[in-house]
C-alpha cells in the first residue's frame, strides 16, 4: 500500500517534467533549429540534467517528434473548438484561417518550428505530414465543402494553404526580422485585426469566381 501511494505522489511531478521539457524543448528547437540544438541545451533550460531529459525521451529525434506531434495535435483541437457548428463554407473557412492565425500569433515557437519543418524537411524523414496531416485535412476538407456547395470555385486546397494560410507565418516570424523602422507586434490586436481583414480578404478572392 504504501509503495502504491508513493508512486500515485511521483506521477503528477513526472507529468510536470516531462510537460517542462517539451515546453523548453520547443523554445529550443524554434530558437537552434533541430541540427544545432542539443539535449544539454533543453537540459539547461528545465534546469536538470540530460540523464532525466533521457528517462522520458531516449534521444533528440523522439523529443522532436514530440514536441513536432503536440503543437500539430494543439492546433487541430484548437481549430475544432473555432469551427464547431460553423456550416456555412466561407464561414468555415475564415473561422479555420483566424483559428490558425490566433493559435500561432499565442504560440510563436510553434510557428518558427513550422517554418523551419517547411524550409528542412530532413528531421521529418520520409514522412514529411506525419504530425502535420490534421492541418492538411482540416484546410482540404472545408475547401472540398465550398466546392461541392458550389460556394467556391474549384480551387487547389494546397494553393489556399500555400498563397493564403501561410501568411499567417510570415506574420509572426518576420516581426523582428525587418529592420527596426519596421519591426511590429504580431499580438498588438489593431495590428493583429488589420493582418486578418487582409488574409480574410485575400481568402475571399481566392475562393470565389
Amino acid at each position: 500500500m504504501a509503495d502504491a501511494n508513493r508512486q500515485v505522489t511521483r506521477q503528477p511531478r513526472g507529468d510536470a517534467t516531462r510537460q517542462s521539457i517539451l515546453e523548453a524543448a520547443e523554445k529550443v528547437f524554434a530558437d537552434l533549429g533541430y541540427a544545432a540544438a542539443r539535449l544539454e541545451d533543453v537540459a539547461q533550460v528545465v534546469g536538470i540534467r540530460r540523464p532525466s531529459i533521457v528517462y522520458y525521451f531516449p534521444g533528440k529525434q523522439q523529443l522532436y517528434d514530440q514536441v513536432d506531434a503536440d503543437i500539430f495535435a494543439s492546433m487541430h483541437e484548437f481549430v475544432l473548438k473555432r469551427v464547431e457548428g460553423v456550416d456555412d463554407p466561407m464561414a468555415r473557412l475564415l473561422a479555420l484561417l483566424d483559428a490558425w492565425l490566433d493559435f500561432l500569433v499565442g504560440r510563436p515557437t510553434a510557428a518558427r518550428i513550422i517554418q523551419r519543418l517547411i524550409a528542412d524537411p530532413a528531421p521529418r524523414g520520409d514522412n514529411p505530414v506525419r504530425f502535420s496531416e490534421s492541418a492538411l485535412h482540416d484546410i482540404e476538407a472545408v475547401i472540398a465543402m465550398g466546392v461541392s456547395a458550389g460556394t467556391f470555385r474549384p480551387v487547389s486546397a494546397m494553393h489556399i494553404l500555400n498563397g493564403v494560410a501561410a501568411g499567417a507565418l510570415f506574420y509572426v516570424c518576420n516581426a523582428g526580422q525587418l529592420g527596426d523602422a519596421r519591426a511590429y507586434d504580431p499580438a498588438n490586436p489593431a495590428e493583429l485585426e488589420r493582418f486578418r481583414a487582409l488574409v480574410h480578404k485575400l481568402a475571399e478572392a481566392a475562393v470565389i469566381s
